[in-house]
């Protein structure tokens, strides 16, 4: 199959390296001139714009977005919409927020364009395990994007499932997300107080690499954990600095809006927040209410 791949960041390039090695023809467009050297490089054509690219790929057209969620998404569609025409298929496989999808595919829909969204996972290595893809949309569009998916899964027959309708893809993924937010938390907790042991001088990256095998523990984010430990066991050089992109605030509020509790995914986002405030006005507060009501000491500055 040829795909057009708008997106060529890191894991868009490998994505489209991926589908190369299963024998997919991949025509890219990024805004960089330097993505679309590096993708040609690789043995890929690239296009200078989204209309050369559209141009470039044979009807009834299929195109995968790889780009930002929130507005670069919907600018990059605004282009896109009147260079199609009905039959084409548009993909998004970035971490759009799932009411922003439906709304996008009614607006495709209109001009019997299908819109496909994949929840994409695997990150940077993707490239060699494969990556999980939580699809939503069109049963008839998905199933005619089988190739394309079966060589972008860890394997043909599994890693990757149609959910449900347009905007299940990216749901799950959101709800993915979360659950990743409360793994990190807890893994990160737990060698904290392994840390903190400091009469046992805990050997943090064997502790490790023994909980990955046996353990009930173990998964693929200990090995990464275990990784990280062995290259840098004191975290040096590291802020203690934890960003968010999104997904976690749109778990929790889903949940919300259903009724749903979810205290360990809520606290592990609120950690996330906690994690940037390097001058704490409320920690102050507190030193300072304990100060009154109990005359304890307050640490300066």
């Amino acid at each position: 199959m040829k795909l057009g791949m708008i997106g060529l960041g890191r894991m868009g390039a490998n994505m489209a390296q991926r589908l190369m090695r299963g024998g997919h023809a991949i025509v890219g467009f990024d805004p960089q001139p330097a993505a679309r050297k590096a993708l040609e490089d690789k043995g890929a054509a690239s296009a200078e714009s989204l209309a050369a690219l559209v141009a470039a790929l044979p009807a009834p057209r299929a195109l995968w977005l790889m780009v930002p969620a929130g507005d670069p998404t919907d600018a990059s569609l605004d282009t896109l919409l009147p260079l199609l025409a009905a039959g084409d298929t548009v993909i998004d496989g970035g971490n759009s927020y799932y009411k922003d999808t439906q709304r996008r595919a009614k607006r495709f829909a209109e001009h019997g364009i299908a819109y496909v969204d994949s929840g994409t996972s695997g990150g940077i290595w993707g490239l060699d395990e494969g990556y999980s893809l939580m699809i939503g949309g069109d049963e008839t569009a998905i199933e005619r994007l089988r190739p394309v998916f079966e060589t972008l899964a860890p394997a043909p027959d599994r890693g990757w499932a149609r959910v449900g309708p347009v905007g299940a893809g990216h749901y799950t993924k959101m709800v993915h997300n979360g659950i990743e937010y409360g793994l990190m938390q807890a893994y990160a907790e737990g060698f904290s107080i392994l840390k903190h042991k400091a009469e046992f001088a805990l050997d943090l990256h064997r502790i490790a690499e023994i909980w990955r095998h046996g353990s009930v523990v173990r998964s693929w984010l200990l090995d990464l954990t275990a990784d990280a430990l062995q290259k840098n066991p004191e975290m040096a050089g590291i802020a203690p600095y934890v960003p968010d992109s999104g997904e976690g605030r749109w778990t929790v509020d889903e949940a919300i809006e259903l009724n749903v509790p979810v205290p360990v995914i809520a606290q592990s986002l609120i950690e996330r927040l906690r994690s940037r405030d390097k001058e704490s006005f409320a920690d102050k507060l507190l030193a300072s209410m304990r100060n009154e009501f109990g005359g304890h000491a307050i640490t300066k500055e």
